[in-house]
């Protein structure tokens, strides 16, 4: 978590203490305010930066401890790079940069938010304030020792000096609810399976009631009653049974349609009888992924009063290989009255989400559906993890998600949609079969879920190589990344939010 790390705003001609951070570019140019406050200390940076050889690329940084003329303890340098190439996303960055350069003990920091040609606008100093506070993220409540090598807690006061504190402080609120979220979807991720199965899933997404977020629960009896025998088919292999979690935020006109949101919450997945590897099966913890996102994405909603009216629906569930679990073979019938013929049990992920998109798309008649899960394992051979794979069969829908994917750096590709794949999960003995082979698996998945959505516009997101065990960046260090919580927040703010 990141409760040890404040955040805040101080005017730019406030005397830093403790750690100063400034910025130069490529040049080695600094911004007027901050030569004039280093004074003497201004040549010595450009002393020290020939000496080692820092040129100011964009990420780089250089160290200078207890420099001269100022009485503060460090002065941290960042490069900008090029201002021509500069864009956006880069001030996250530098946030998270700003984060990684502190250390485990209580430090006070001053970020000046000053460009050589320019005081920093607005929306550039809450992205640093939000890189600060994502790349500050840890999951240790499960650590009772630390090694000595082990990187500890990050605690810091870290003041942003900005030209206009009142300004700087409106703006962020609302960030820092959406970094909350992401911070939520990540301790949901990063939580093991024994604390965290699909009763307990629930309970906590009940918490989103205290922001006046709608949360209805259903129950085993409930999805009988409703038909989610494609959900249930999973559910049935484990002693935990499965829950159904709508989540409602009104915060647009009342009777407007909402925008909705669909995760895959399978909490723990063997494979069932078609059983995984023994090797890393630990990680399938967080094969509910897309599930945390759209609870963090609520949460965000709410927490900043979103103009929008907005559906979160999550399908829980554990596959697991008992007496009880379904075979390969099977056949079950979806909430839609489509029946589905099982050949692999651990094609379980596409099954769950079927009746939960269909359930979405009747009851709440959304805008747009757009579910996010860690559905495939062939997404991460097409893409890595640099990017989660998109399909829509809506083509302003996807354009937005892309570009809202380079803005956030939440980057997602446009990936095929086409009858061609979809003969490939036709079936002889049902309406279809949970996979289509080897071949453009991530592909048949997709045009298996598109078969429920009915005429709905929907997007669906692959984040299996995004939202767990992704590379580590200079925003994120945790196993769990949160991946889709800015995307969506951005999505909804740029294109679904009534303004003001």
């Amino acid at each position: 978590m990141t409760d040890a790390v404040k955040v805040g705003f101080v005017p730019l001609s406030a005397t830093p203490r403790g750690v100063l951070v400034a910025f130069c570019d490529e040049t080695l140019k600094l911004g007027s305010v901050t030569r004039k406050l280093l004074g003497a200390a201004a040549d010595q940076v450009r002393r020290a930066a020939a000496s080692s050889r820092f040129k100011g690329k964009s990420g780089t940084t250089l160290d200078l401890f207890e420099p001269e003329g100022i009485k503060i303890q460090r002065l941290i340098v960042i490069g900008t790079g090029k201002p021509s190439e500069l864009k956006g996303r880069d001030f996250l960055k530098f946030g998270g940069i700003v984060a990684s350069k502190l250390n485990g003990g209580s430090e006070h920091v001053t970020v000046l938010t000053e460009l050589p040609e320019e005081v920093m606008r607005p929306d550039q100093a809450i992205a640093i304030a939000a890189g600060i506070r994502l790349r500050a993220y840890r999951f240790d409540r499960y650590k009772t020792k630390k090694k000595d090598n082990e990187e500890g807690a990050l605690r810091a006061e870290i003041s942003l000096a900005v030209e206009d504190v009142a300004a700087a402080r409106k703006a962020f609120a609302p960030q820092s609810h959406v970094v909350d979220g992401v911070d939520l979807a990540r301790d949901l991720v990063n939580e093991p399976p024994n604390v965290l199965y699909p009763e307990e899933f629930a309970r906590r997404v009940v918490q989103l009631r205290k922001l006046d977020v709608g949360v209805e629960i259903l129950d085993v009896k409930a999805m009988s009653k409703l038909g989610m025998g494609a959900l249930l088919g999973v559910a049935q292999g484990s002693e935990r049974p499965g829950r159904t979690v709508i989540m409602r935020w009104n915060g647009g006109k009342r009777g407007e349609a909402p925008v909705a949101f669909v995760g895959k919450g399978v909490c723990f997945d063997t494979g069932g009888i078609s059983i995984k590897g023994a090797a890393n099966m630990e990680e399938m913890k967080g094969d509910m992924a897309g599930a945390a996102c759209v609870v963090g994405l609520m949460h965000a909603l709410a927490s900043r009063k979103a103009k929008v009216n907005a559906v979160g629906a999550i399908g829980l569930v554990e596959n697991m290989p008992s007496g009880n679990a379904q075979r390969p073979g099977d056949i079950v019938t979806s909430m839609s009255g489509q029946t589905i013929e099982i050949i692999n049990t651990d094609a379980e992920g596409r099954l769950v989400l079927a009746d939960v998109l269909w359930y979405v798309a009747k009851k709440t008649k959304p805008k747009f559906m757009i579910d996010l899960a860690t559905l495939t394992g062939a997404i991460v051979v097409s893409l890595g993890s640099e990017h989660a794979g998109l399909f829509s069969n809506n083509e302003e829908l996807a354009d937005r998600l892309v570009k809202c994917g380079l803005e956030t750096g939440e980057k997602v590709w446009r990936m095929p949609l086409a009858p061609e794949y979809d003969k490939l999960i036709d079936s002889q003995f049902a309406d279809m079969k949970n996979t289509g082979g080897r071949y453009g698996g991530s592909i048949t998945a997709a045009q298996f879920l598109q078969r429920f959505v009915d005429n709905t516009p929907w997007a669906h997101l692959d984040i299996a190589g995004t939202a767990m065990g992704a590379p580590k960046s200079e925003i994120n260090q945790s196993w769990g990344s949160g991946f889709g919580v800015r995307l969506l927040d951005r999505l909804v703010a740029d294109h679904y939010e009534a303004k003001k």
